[in-house]
Parts: C-alpha cells; structure tokens; sequence
C-alpha cells in the first residue's frame, strides 16, 4: 500500500501522551470503571476521535469508548471493532510515568535513570535483539510504562486517522471500543454490544510484532475462606486452631513442580495463591485458576479441595468454604467456527512486512469475554514487552508495523466480502 509507505505517524506522539495519564485500575473497587481517573484518559480519546472526524465518538457513563468510521465501499461487509484497554496493571505504580524514547537502539542493556537497579538486560529480554536500529521507548524507572495497552490505544487511533485521510483504502464499516478495567478481569462487564453493533472484532493488546493470537486460557477465581478457633494465647494449648496457620499450610502444600506459575510454561496449566489475609479465628486466601483445556481447569478446582480438605482435616473444630468462579473462557472455542477472522489478520501481517506468528496467550484479553458474549475476537500484537512492571519496553517501529496491520485488516475484509 503505497500511501501508507509515505505516511507521517502520529502513533508515537499520541503513546506519550496517552502514558502520562495514570489509569490503573482497582481489584477493591465496586465501581465501574473502578477508579475516576481512567475517564481522564477517555476523555481525551474522544476529543481526538472528534478531532479525526468521527463525529459519534463517546464515553459512557461506564468508562467505555465508542466511535465509528463510516463505510466507503458499496459492497456489504462485516462490521469490524478495534478493541483495546484504558487501564494498566495494578501490579506497579502507573502515577508520574515519564516516559523515555531510547533513539537507534544498537543492542545491550537499557539502564533505566530514575532507578541505575532497574536494567532491561538483553539476555532476560530476547526480543530485543531483533530491534538493532529501531527506538525504544521505556519508563525512567520508577514505575510501568503503560504499553499494555497503550499502545494498543495509540495504534488505533493513528490507523483511525489514516482510513479518514485516505478514502481511496477502501473498508466496510469501522468500529472502535476503548474499554476501562481489563487488568482486573472486568473489562467488558458493562460494554453496550448493541450500541457496538460489530459482526467481528480485534483486540490490539499483543506483545511480539507480527503476532496474531487465536487462544486464551480459560480461568477461574478461587476464594478459600477457612474459620478456625480463637482464644487467648496463654491459654490456648488444646483449643486454638489458627485460621491463618492453616491458610500457610495450603498454600505451602500446593504443587511444586508442576501447576505453578514459576514451574509451567507452554500449554501447562496452574493454580497460583494471589493474596492471603485474616486473623487467628477467619482467613482468606484467593486463587487464581488457569489452563487451556476445560477439563484440566475443572480437575485443578479437585486437586486444590483435595489439598484443602486433607489439611483442614488435621483441625477437627476448623472448617472452610471454597467458591469458584468462572472468569473468562479460551476463546478458540469460538474462534475454531470463524476461521477467516484468524487468516485474514495473518494475511494483514503478511501485507506489513512481516512473516505472521500465531501464539497462544498464557493470559486472557477482552477479547476471551467478548467471543463468548457473541462477538468473536481474536488478539492481533502491539508490541508491548514486559508488562505489568518497571522493565515495560515498546518499540516505535512495532507500534508502526501494527498501525499498518490494522489498516491491512480493514482493507482485506472489504477485498474479501
């Protein structure tokens, strides 16, 4: 495509400014979105759409962003959305973000100023090698720097701007969503899919370029609630039954080697203890649950009431609950009946240059929820690298190629209908 060869991005501006706005969400909040300040970041997106021209964009009273780029083709074509989060991880700090473009990087490690401690080292990041020459952006060390999913956001909007200055690429219609709270596994709770009106759809949150994901595990959330026997500890010889002390024992009986994030890589699954709080008499342990496959996720939920049961077992006046949730679905149980939505997006990757790989995500995206509400969504990279911590690293020249990749998508599902 010609026109884009020539094309002057915006997308790398459009990243720094987004990651000055801090928009991490909240697992403790009720609200939705769960915290204010992500609306900053929405509001500003929306006067940029307008800007654009897309004279629809909006922010609900959600948190959610929603805009559309009219059809400029005669021929009847799939409605597509672009899908990507407002938020960043609760995980690090995602205040005061000053972000640092590293120009014409020519291999090494990155040291990052505000923090000499905080090295994105060459040999933990391999991905790195492949960016000879291309410009690196990073924090400055005291905090993430918000690609996930940032970029995603940038990217769109650079690839919005580009289908409305260029209306000889032809496209059906075109829609966008900015969704709040993804991070904490709410992030389409209260999306309008009926305001959406999308036939298919593309989350933008990826992280090696040229990447197109199809898979997801399938997660659940475990609450462990245990009540045990208090009473004074001077006296407590024969009658306490710490609530906490046996919390520690379930969690130190858990796997290994095997089912445990720090032991599993690939297809494998696990069950990982996320947070544990209480007192002598109540304690609480949270759960998260992951696997690719249905049935293995189920047979986790067995293996860890085994687990419980056995040691509760030992303390005959203590008992406990144990509820699970389902989060999220693997999403290639839908995608598996929509075959072109996979194809197509490797073909646009093909288009930008690059040889496409397709990935399964050890993580889930909106898009695992979104499939299942009735809008199949697979996950298309966008460049982001280290998420979720102080060694988060972007390249410009992959937010570019994505920016491409997403032009090629529209353009291809206008060629194919």
């Amino acid at each position: 495509m010609d026109s884009i060869k020539n094309y002057k991005y915006s997308v790398l501006e459009r990243f720094l400014k987004y990651v000055t706005i801090d928009t991490q969400s909240d697992f403790n909040s009720p609200t939705c979105p769960s915290t204010a300040k992500q609306k900053n970041l929405g509001t500003l997106l929306v006067e940029e759409l307008k800007n654009i021209g897309l004279t629809d964009a909006e922010l609900d009273e959600h948190g959610y962003v929603y805009a559309s780029i009219p059809a400029n083709t005669t021929k009847s074509v799939p409605v597509i959305c672009f899908c990507s989060h407002m938020d960043t991880s609760p995980d690090c700090s995602g205040e005061n973000v000053k972000p640092l473009v590293h120009t014409n990087y020519q291999g090494g490690n990155i040291v990052l100023p505000d923090d000499p401690n905080v090295v994105i080292r060459l040999s933990e990041h391999p991905d790195l090698k492949h960016q000879i020459g291309n410009d690196i952006v990073t924090a400055s060390g005291t905090t993430l720097l918000g690609a996930d999913n940032k970029a995603g956001l940038a990217e769109i909007m650079d690839a919005a701007r580009f289908l409305v200055e260029h209306p000889e690429v032809k496209h059906g219609t075109i829609k966008i969503l900015f969704t709040p709270d993804e991070e904490i596994g709410r992030g389409v709770n209260l999306v309008n899919l009926d305001k959406l009106a999308a036939d298919f759809a593309y989350t933008v949150d990826g992280e090696t370029c040229g990447s197109v994901e199809n898979e997801t595990f399938s997660a659940d959330y475990a609450r462990l609630t245990i009540k045990g026997v208090s009473s004074h500890p001077g006296f407590a010889k024969g009658h306490m039954e710490s609530a906490l002390k046996i919390a520690s024992q379930v969690v130190a009986n858990l796997p290994v080697d095997r089912l445990s994030p720090e032991s599993t890589s690939g297809k494998e699954g696990f069950m990982h203890p996320v947070s544990m709080s209480g007192s002598v008499e109540e304690a609480t342990v949270e759960f998260i649950l992951r696997d690719f496959d249905d049935a293995e996720l189920k047979n986790q939920e067995r293996i860890l009431r085994a687990i419980v049961e056995e040691v509760v077992e030992a303390f005959p006046n203590s008992s406990f609950v144990l509820d699970v949730k389902e989060q999220y679905r693997n999403m290639k149980n839908v995608l598996k009946d929509h075959p072109q939505l996979t194809e197509y997006a490797e073909e646009a990757v093909r288009r930008a240059g690059m040889e496409p790989k397709l990935q399964s995500i050890r993580g889930g995206t909106d898009g695992s929820r979104l499939s299942f509400m009735g809008l199949p969504c697979p996950n298309i990279f966008a460049g982001e690298h280290a998420f979720h911590g102080k060694h988060e690293w972007v390249s410009v020249q992959d937010m570019q190629k994505a920016v491409q990749t997403i032009v090629n998508i529209a353009q291809i599902w206008e060629e194919k209908s």
